[in-house]
């Protein structure tokens, strides 16, 4: 079921000829936390967001509390397919010029929407996307996600040029993070709806060959940790190659590069992170081996793969993030 469209234009300084932002939320069985979310995108500084919640076949109260916004959102409910898939109903139900995405148990800081808008308006279609920093908040402590994937950026802001060759040597935290241009996903085909997990990495891999990204230093997403959430149990994921398609995507997004001289570096880079994972994987299939020796073995491997994989991260093989500035 759908609610009424409805543009949310909340001050009225700012021009209806600014461009219409999309904010879908995803969310499944999180009615105590995704008013959070919700919120969040209501008081952003910026004003032309229409915000679509798709819920993906909740069981718990959520749709009882989404009622409670009446039109000031769009409620779309299906069978539970997977975040994949309610992202894919969010964007074809999507009139912006550009998308946002945000998770159910996170929240976007007020001015996130605003200063993306603004850098990507600087570009012309050949940057599909702008992605800015995330707070990650454990329990225990917390990191920005450009700290966790080791991207080190002198500029406020900026045209991220090498993006391919930086995603094919690291996961990147997208989804929360990232505006994006909706005729780049329409050309993209959105998510694979294959994919229950790393889809969004899957995502970022082929969004990487669209062209250069804006990108803003600045944290202007708060990630928080739940008990079952999808960041979570994709990182299970991620440890345990025998059910994540790990291996796979990072083969289809071999295949889908040129095999011509100019991206030779992109080609090594992605061969080596397919070796990487196969000898990943194979450690961790021995490690779970009923055998002592099977299991010391893949220990072994694993603790192996841990120390060429520190190294390599301070090799000067290792790509670092190149800036532009935005024209």
């Amino acid at each position: 079921m759908t609610s009424n469209r409805t543009v949310m234009i909340r001050d009225a300084r700012q021009p209806a000829t600014l461009p219409l932002v999309s904010a879908i939320i995803p969310t499944y069985n999180r009615a105590k936390v995704v008013t959070d979310a919700i919120d969040s995108i209501l008081h952003q500084t910026y004003g032309r967001v229409e915000l679509i919640v798709v819920d993906d076949g909740s069981t718990d109260e959520t749709q009882e509390v989404l009622g409670k916004y009446g039109d000031r959102i769009i409620v779309i409910r299906q069978e539970n397919a997977g975040p994949s898939a309610a992202r894919n109903r969010g964007i074809a139900a999507a009139h912006g010029e550009f998308v946002g995405f945000l998770d159910s148990d996170d929240v976007w800081l007020p001015t996130k929407l605003e200063k993306q808008v603004a850098l990507l308006t600087k570009c012309d279609e050949s940057v599909p996307c702008c992605l800015c920093n995330i707070m990650m908040n454990w329990s225990d402590g917390g990191r920005s996600s450009f700290d966790i994937a080791w991207l080190s950026i002198e500029q406020p802001e900026g045209i991220w040029t090498n993006v391919s060759e930086v995603v094919a040597t690291r996961f990147v935290l997208l989804n929360q993070g990232v505006l994006i241009r909706r005729s780049a996903l329409q050309r993209l085909g959105g998510f694979d709806e294959s994919l229950r997990y790393l889809e969004d990495h899957d995502l970022t891999l082929r969004m990487s060959l669209l062209g250069p990204w804006g990108i803003l230093r600045e944290p202007l997403v708060i990630w928080r940790e739940t008990k079952g959430s999808c960041y979570k149990v994709a990182t299970a994921q991620r440890s345990s190659l025998e059910t994540a398609p790990w291996i796979e995507i990072l083969e289809r997004q071999l295949a889908r590069v040129p095999k011509d001289g100019e991206y030779s570096k992109l080609r090594r880079h992605l061969t080596r992170e397919v070796k990487r994972a196969r000898r990943h994987y194979r450690g961790e299939r021995l490690s779970q081996s009923p055998s002592f020796a099977g299991m010391l073995a893949g220990k072994l491997l694993l603790k192996l793969e841990k120390y060429r994989s520190s190294v390599f991260r301070r090799s000067p093989w290792f790509p670092t993030v190149q800036i532009e500035a935005a024209k």
